[in-house]
């Protein structure tokens, strides 16, 4: 996602610039990578090179404005109010924008003069993975800020969720870096620019997607690094995060100067970062993610992927940690189980999952409501979303906690959350809570200059500032009557932002209120095409004591938010720590509410080297299946890496379409939905952790690496095969389809040879090569397992059953013409096939075939059959087409086509 390509940086001469130019050059100098968003009134103005780009990129007009040293400026604008959905697309599009706002009012720059310029300066840098608007963020997806940094041969990944202040670090090799990124799937990714001159790393990160962000190296060095983490964290030292690495401290501190520059100085309300290593999580590589569509279908689409399938999530909160669930799957059976308990225990009280799923939907998105509060953008409606996400914690902890079941307590994961939602337990969050329910009004806008957020009845001087404003208001319309009689004129009493109060008549009723005696009382202001604006001494008092009053009540409720966000933010761990609960007890409940709806099972998960699945169904498929109104055939599978209760290795043949790679798939999705801590789709499952889990299935190529479809298979092949542990999951389909026969055959051999005696991993691998059938009685811990189908009536039919045994062959041509492949081809292919498998025909001999021959009909002993010529081919042969006339060639012609019908 990187911005459209672009020449060098624009420089600009400021050498007799307006000073509204000057300020933006100024700008523009500090940020000259970014579009400047420059605040002029209601519109984001942008100006020069900023303009032609923006409106190439946004489709809007672009103009000219003034002159700077002669040349006209180019101009672009959006308008305020509209400024997010352009900004979205922006940063959609790989751009990074800052915005420049008005620091003051008109009014008060006029107090310094009457030329004096407002001033202006740079409130924030918009980049993908700072985003914390909701307008901008995908409510149920993540949106990270990573970091790589090297140190010593070692490398660490940060990665901060800015709209959450979730903050993580995972210390790593750097071959396990993709692993990491591809699981995080970042918005935005910082990296020092030296390590861009590492291929590997480079590609690592272009793989991962996202913006890729090069910083200055010296950034990422550990002693700066370090003092900026303290100052983004407020603290004298990181003892307290757990003795951090050089390259921990790097990656942090990239992101530390990240949020600096694009905030402005305004510190997120962020998490202590939460640590883990290399070996917490099960690794997944961006190629096997892809292929098994854990989050995103191969097209980038949400929907049909297995986190679409399961999620039964009500709340933003919840519907994020399922997704990271999903991404990370556990290796400790031990918190894996601390999971399954608490799915487990709302399986067996659906009453209650019923009624806490219901009571859950009103609770708001506390952690981002929070993060906005923190960096100056949220407003009163995030206040609220404070004080409904509490209240429902509160709730939700009665409903709980009297469940009344004594001999079924929570289990611990469940009781954790609720502790962390009883704002009795926090006295802090208690009060906050009254605070809130006592002082916000019913009606709650965006912003805070807006007004009307707080209740009526908490400030008497506020209520008595508002009853002024109230009552000046029917004053108004009292002085609109008496005016109207008085001068006999209809007319308006109006208001606006720059002449505030005035009368108004219509240009063709406004003449008597020039003539004595009205001309005495009436003072002209404003003449425009259809109206003309007056005004009055009364008018103009009443208007000074409007404004006043108007302006007290507002910088009262300003006042009010402000002490309640502070309040808020100084309670941001409890906060955020409630905010987690709710999102645990949503997930808990909703996979509880998927298993009963997909028949789903408590997998055993336990530190053998185990693979057993009972009637197992893939989740997606399943559930597109039965919408379709069909049954699906549910298989079982069994490895074990030691060869004991199963073989280690399978080999999977079967015919095309017979479901040889949505059993691959289905198997290890299995793993994945094991480790995440939820239900699967099966009879039964007994799991030995999975380190590490691999996927070779489909094809695609790299084009812009000069990397061929075959190539890529051998990339991803060879990853497999020096990674691969005793208690890693390999799935491997078709490896070696795109050479030569021989040649895939003969790499096909070695890889099984290679993950049965090298490896020793759990590992299915589907081939149409059935002679690697005969490795089941040439190696120790080989089985053989087919997709079945049968012919009937000449017709195919899939059976989708995995059935111990080889298949007999391939039903190739069957399938071709199923698909739709011209008759006569399929018959020719036919043709070919029964000579290869004739026992009279060696394959050594396939270039004695005649391939590039035309098709001729075979006897029985294979002989060709010459065809007699036809009649039509006779008259054909005796023509003679360079001498004749039009008319005997059309008469010719007919002759013909009465030949064919005969």
């Amino acid at each position: 996602m990187n911005a459209p390509a672009s020449p060098a940086v624009q420089t600009y001469d400021a050498t007799g610039a307006t000073p509204v130019m000057q300020q933006f050059f100024e700008m523009k100098a500090r940020h000259p990578d970014a579009l400047i968003f420059f605040r002029m009134g209601d519109f984001y103005e942008l100006f020069f090179d900023d303009a032609y780009k923006a409106a190439a990129a946004l489709g809007i007009s672009q103009t000219f404005r003034g002159t700077h040293n002669g040349q006209p400026i180019p101009m672009a604008g959006v308008p305020q109010h509209a400024a997010e959905a352009y900004l979205s697309k922006l940063i959609r599009m790989g751009f990074k924008v800052a915005v420049c706002e008005q620091m003051e009012d008109p009014a008060e720059a006029k107090k310094r003069g009457s030329k004096s310029v407002v001033r202006r300066d740079i409130v924030r840098v918009v980049t993908p993975g700072t985003l914390t608007e909701d307008g901008l963020l995908d409510a149920r997806g993540a949106n990270r800020l990573a970091a790589v940094a090297v140190r010593a041969g070692q490398a660490a990944v940060a990665a901060v969720e800015l709209s959450t202040g979730e903050v993580e670090c995972f210390l790593v090799a750097k071959d396990a870096v993709a692993a990491i990124l591809a699981a995080l799937a970042p918005s935005e990714t910082l990296v020092a620019d030296r390590l861009l001159s590492d291929d590997q790393l480079s590609q690592t990160l272009k793989i991962c997607g996202g913006l890729i962000q090069p910083m200055p190296s010296a950034l990422s060095e550990p002693q700066a690094s370090e003092t900026r983490v303290k100052r983004l964290y407020g603290v004298d030292t990181l003892d307290g995060f757990g003795g951090l690495s050089p390259a921990e401290i790097g990656a942090l501190g990239l992101i530390a100067a990240h949020l600096e520059m694009t905030q402005a100085g305004k510190l997120p309300a962020l998490r202590a970062p939460r640590r883990a290593a290399e070996a917490d999580v099960m690794a997944i590589d961006p190629a096997t993610r892809s292929s098994l569509e854990i989050d995103r279908t191969q097209g980038g689409d949400r929907s049909g992927s297995l986190l679409a399938c399961i999620d039964r999530t009500v709340t933003a909160g919840g519907a994020r940690m399922l997704a990271s669930r999903l991404a990370r799957p556990l290796l400790d059976p031990h918190a894996i189980d601390a999971r399954l308990d608490a799915v487990e225990w709302f399986v067996d009280h659906r009453s209650l999952r019923e009624r806490l799923r219901e009571v859950l939907k009103g609770a708001g998105d506390m952690a981002r409501a929070l993060s906005r509060l923190a960096l100056g953008r949220g407003g009163p409606r995030d206040l609220g979303c404070l004080k409904d996400g509490l209240k429902t914690g509160e709730k939700l902890a009665g409903m709980v906690g009297g469940s009344g079941d004594p001999l079924s307590p929570p289990p611990a994961e469940l009781e954790a959350a609720l502790k962390a939602l009883t704002p009795s337990l926090r006295e802090g969050l208690s009060r906050l809570l009254d605070r809130l329910e006592t002082g916000l009004g019913p009606d709650l806008p965006a912003l805070a200059r807006d007004g009307g957020f707080v209740a009526a009845g908490v400030r008497p001087e506020l209520d008595q500032a508002r009853a002024l404003r109230d009552d000046s208001r029917r004053v108004v319309a009292a002085l609109e009557t008496r005016l109207c009689q008085e001068s006999g004129v209809p007319l308006k009493i109006r208001h606006n932002g720059v002449l505030g109060y005035f009368v108004e008549a219509t240009a063709g009723k406004a003449d008597p209120l020039f003539q004595p005696p009205l001309n005495a009382t009436f003072i002209h202001r404003q003449t425009l095409a259809n109206q003309v604006r007056f005004t009055t001494v009364e008018l103009a008092d009443l208007d000074a004591r409007i404004a006043q009053a108007a302006e007290r009540a507002l910088a009262m409720e300003v006042a009010a938010f402000e002490d309640w966000r502070a309040e808020a933010v100084a309670l941001a761990e409890p906060i955020q720590l409630a905010a987690e609960a709710l999102a645990k007890l949503d997930v808990a409940a909703a996979l509880a509410e998927w298993a009963e709806d997909a028949g789903a099972v408590r997998p055993t998960v336990d530190r053998s080297l185990a693979f057993d699945a009972r009637a197992a169904r893939h989740p997606v498929v399943e559930a597109a299946v039965k919408r379709a109104g069909d049954p699906y055939t549910p298989n079982d599978c069994r490895l074990d890496a030691a060869g004991e209760a199963g073989a280690r290795l399978s080999i999977v043949t079967g015919p095309n379409m017979a479901g040889k790679s949505t059993f691959l798939r289905q198997n290890a999705l299995l793993a994945i939905l094991a480790q995440s801590g939820c239900y699967v789709p099966a009879k039964s499952l007994r799991l030995g952790v999975v380190d590490r889990l691999f996927s070779r299935v489909g094809a695609g190529d790299d084009l812009a690496r000069g990397r061929s479809t075959f190539m890529m298979e051998m990339v991803e092949t060879a990853a497999i095969l020096t990674q691969a542990s005793p208690r890693s999951l390999v799935i491997l389909d078709e490896i070696g389809r795109g050479t030569a026969t021989y040649d895939g055959l003969a790499i096909a051999w070695a890889c099984a040879e290679a993950l049965h005696d090298v490896n020793r991993c759990r590992a299915l691998f589907a081939t149409h090569y059935h002679e690697l059938a005969t490795l089941e009685t040439r190696l120790a811990h080989v089985s053989n397992l087919s997709l079945r189908a049968k012919e009937w009536n000449g017709d195919l039919v899939f059976l989708h059953e995995a059935a111990p045994g080889p298949a007999d062959r391939s039903y190739g041509v069957q399938v071709a013409k199923l698909a739709g492949v011209p008759p006569q081809v399929v018959a020719r292919a036919k043709e070919v096939l029964d000579r290869l498998e004739s026992k009279t025909e060696s394959p050594a001999k396939l270039d004695e075939l005649p391939l590039f021959a035309a098709s001729a009909p075979f006897n029985p002993a294979g002989a060709p059959v010459m065809a007699a010529p036809s009649r039509t081919d006779a008259a054909l042969e005796d023509l003679d087409v360079d001498g004749m006339s039009p008319r005997e060639a059309l008469e010719a012609l007919y002759r013909l086509k009465a030949l064919l019908k005969a």
